[in-house]
């Protein structure tokens, strides 16, 4: 393919991921002279960094959550297909695409695949049956439903042991994501659910216990953050495990590497993400944790009409080091790759890619954070916690969705509230009769399934 096109064609641009990647490439061609396919097997771009604050009941989750065609309403350049990706052929340069409508094959001139990663369990089988993931909005959603639910089921319960395994929550993962889930269901548990169930199960408040393989929190954090985001989590009544691993999972209870058993009916799986199996389908060697190597252009290594971008690529910085799976590096790279598609369609050269780190940032409870701004100057406390709200709240898709959320929190800063504690059921039904009598089926029911900003590092 020629470096500029010279039919009156534009080019075909399709776009992979409507996330942090996929989002901002798309945005940097709108407008432009190119015609742009976004797909995604959702039709909203969720704000992942506030996913847990679905899970403890916080947040509503079209809070976090932005219809895709709602956000490209005005673009008229810029298209957005609901559906599974079932292959990609680069020598034919199209993609395949499922739906339950049924399956087309899309052409593009450009590719840029941006779609995300999974939850990494490394392996661990039980913790695959048995464990929590939050990556996705139902995953958020099953988790508040599965905690709230636990309690309930505790305030039937007699026997004093299933009480406490109901009411437990084990947090697996030292990081960013493990700290916020811990000390924001530890928030649940100590100030709302405890005087709720008081009647009903005495002493019986909850636990939440952290657990972390290393002998610190936070691993890119400086020492001095570290050891301030364990006091400040412990200050709130989180216990914190250091230096040990999950040896085995089981339906009542989790197994340390030192052989002590937790039970517990909840365990959040936050140790890790790994690459989406898309990157298989371009065909080409990837990097030992499934990411794709890419040039300093952000282009495949042999497909110089497919880019990668985000948690699924794979590029080393000036210290020799990949960049690291987070929010800020997927939306540089989005917005990169998508320049370099625009230059190379107008004949001029591609540029280099080079990372803009503002630095690190957690927030740990209520007035309780770590910040590491351009990892110069290290906030905790109070001043760290209003920055986090402020850069989230800033960075959050919509004026609406920024104008809830803001009112919640200060709802739940003044009175300690979550009022979003409301247990959904996906109600199952009967299909077989589906085509002969369509309207006779019920209303759609509610469906969940089982399962950074500036410095937000996730």
């Amino acid at each position: 393919m020629s470096e500029q096109h010279t039919s009156a064609r534009r080019p075909a641009v399709l776009i992979i991921g409507a996330g942090f990647g996929g989002l901002n490439a798309a945005q940097t061609l709108a407008d432009q002279d190119v015609d742009v396919l976004v797909v995604d097997r959702h039709n909203f771009h969720l704000f992942s960094p506030l996913l847990y604050q679905v899970a403890t009941s916080g947040l509503e989750p079209g809070e976090i959550a932005s219809p895709v065609r709602g956000i490209f309403r005005d673009v008229s350049n810029v298209r957005f297909l609901l559906g599974e990706v079932e292959g990609i052929d680069p020598a034919a340069r199209r993609v395949t695409i499922l739906s339950k409508e049924g399956v087309r094959h899309e052409p593009y001139d450009y590719l840029i695949l941006a779609a995300g990663s999974q939850t990494h369990t490394f392996g661990i089988e039980a913790v695959e049956r048995y464990g929590f993931g939050l990556k996705t909005l139902s995953d958020g959603v099953v988790l508040r439903n599965h905690v709230l639910k636990n309690f309930e089921k505790a305030a039937w319960s007699d026997d004093a042991a299933q009480r406490e395994a109901l009411t437990t929550i084990v947090i697996v993962g030292g990081g960013p994501t493990g700290l916020e889930t811990s000390g924001a269901f530890q928030e649940l548990l100590g100030k709302v659910l405890r005087e709720e169930y008081a009647t009903q199960l005495g002493d019986v408040s909850g636990r939440v216990i952290l657990i972390e393989r290393l002998d610190h929190l936070l691993s890119p954090y400086p020492e001095r953050l570290r050891r301030a985001a364990r006091r400040q989590l412990e200050s709130m009544g989180v216990e914190v495990v250091l230096g040990e691993t999950v040896s085995d999972v089981t339906p009542d209870a989790v197994r340390l590497s030192s052989g002590r058993v937790i039970p517990t009916r909840t365990l959040i799986w936050a140790a890790g993400v790994k690459a989406s199996p898309l990157a298989r389908m371009l065909g080409v060697p990837l990097d030992r944790s499934g990411r794709v190597p890419v040039t300093t252009t952000l282009q495949v290594i042999g497909l110089q009409d497919v880019y990668v971008v985000g948690d699924l690529a794979y590029l080393e910085d000036e210290r020799g080091e990949p960049y690291s799976m987070v929010i800020p590096v997927a939306k540089q790279q989005g917005q990169h790759a998508a320049r370099n598609i625009l230059r190379r369609a107008r004949g001029k050269p591609q540029r280099s890619f080079h990372y803009h780190d503002r630095g690190l940032m957690a927030t740990i409870g209520r007035s309780r954070a770590v910040a590491w701004i351009y990892y110069r100057v290290q906030l905790t406390g109070f001043i760290a916690w209003v920055a986090w709200l402020g850069l989230h709240l800033i960075t959050l898709m919509g004026f609406r969705n920024r104008l809830n959320v803001f009112v919640n929190w200060v709802w739940n800063y003044l009175t300690y509230d979550r009022t979003v504690r409301i247990i959904l059921e996906h109600a199952a039904r009967d299909t077989s009769e589906q085509e002969a009598e369509p309207h006779d089926q019920p209303q759609d029911q509610p469906h969940n399934q089982p399962h950074n900003e500036v410095m937000p590092g996730r």
